[in-house]
Formats: structure tokens, sequence, C-alpha cells
């Protein structure tokens, strides 16, 4: 038996809900970062990540992947680099100069930093749920997003 996905009220949506969700992390990642004293904004923070399982990425692949226009990535970037958390080079892709990044020790080690010090909060905001109820959660979302993606066109 499915779910009747008529759409009655936008506020009764599995979309409200995510977007009301997603509003709610943000506030709540901003405070922490406020409260803790994070050097680094939400986005920054997030940037740095990024770069950081994808070494050598260009920065209209990183807007891709923070949703981020390229100017304000760009922004991100210049941040983080003269904070000496990233490196920018030029290499070649598809037989083009294109300007690629890496994070630097001192990169890594801030983000192994701040992942310590809110590690224990989002673990209180998510503990009330069972770890098998989280992996599932995180699997249809990321099913929902990549389909999203398909449907959304970005001009990054």
């Amino acid at each position: 038996m499915g779910i009747d996905k008529k759409l009655e009220h936008y506020t009764d949506s599995i979309h409200y809900e995510l977007e009301q969700t997603s509003r709610l992390m943000k506030i709540l990642t901003k405070k922490l970062f406020e409260k803790l004293e994070i050097g680094i904004t939400m986005d920054e923070y997030a940037a740095l990540d990024t770069i950081s399982i994808n070494a050598g990425i260009c920065q209209r692949d990183l807007a891709k992947l923070i949703i981020k226009d390229r100017a304000n990535t760009g922004r991100i970037l210049d941040t983080l680099e003269q904070k000496g958390f990233i490196t920018r080079f030029i290499d070649t892709k598809n037989n083009r100069l294109v300007k690629k990044m890496g994070i630097t020790e001192k990169g890594y080690n801030e983000l192994n930093f701040i992942n310590n010090k809110i590690k224990h909060y989002f673990e209180n905001v998510t503990n009330k749920i069972p770890d098998e109820t989280w992996v599932k959660v995180q699997t249809v979302l990321k099913a929902f997003r990549l389909e999203l993606e398909q449907r959304v066109e970005t001009n990054i």
C-alpha cells in the first residue's frame, strides 16, 4: 500500500518538512558556530570539507557541490586561501588551463578541530533516533537530492 501523494496543503508535504528542517539546521549551525567561536562560516566549512575529500577540484565543480554560484564560491575560496587553509594552483582540464585547489595541512587541522568541536552537539540532536533509522533517512534524502539535481537547472 503506497502513500497517497495527493497534495492537499503545502504545509502537509515532504517538501515543506525538508525546507523547514533545512532552515532550522542552518540556524542551529550558525548559532553553534557563533557559540563555539568557530573562526569560519558554515559556507567556508562546507567548502573546506568538500575540498578535503575532492583534492584537485576546480571552482566550478566545487560550486556545484556546495550549491553556490561561482562568484560566491570565489569569495569563499579567497577567504580560505587568505587563512592558509587551501592552496590554488593551475592545471589543465579538457586541454584548458583551470585553477584547482587542495587543502593544506593547516586546513586539515582546522577541519579536524571544528569536527571534534561540533560532533557532540550534532549527536545530541540526533541521538534520540536509532542509527538504522538515520541510515535509511540519509539514503532516502540522497536519492531525493539526486533526483532533484537532474530536474533543477543550475547555472553554475
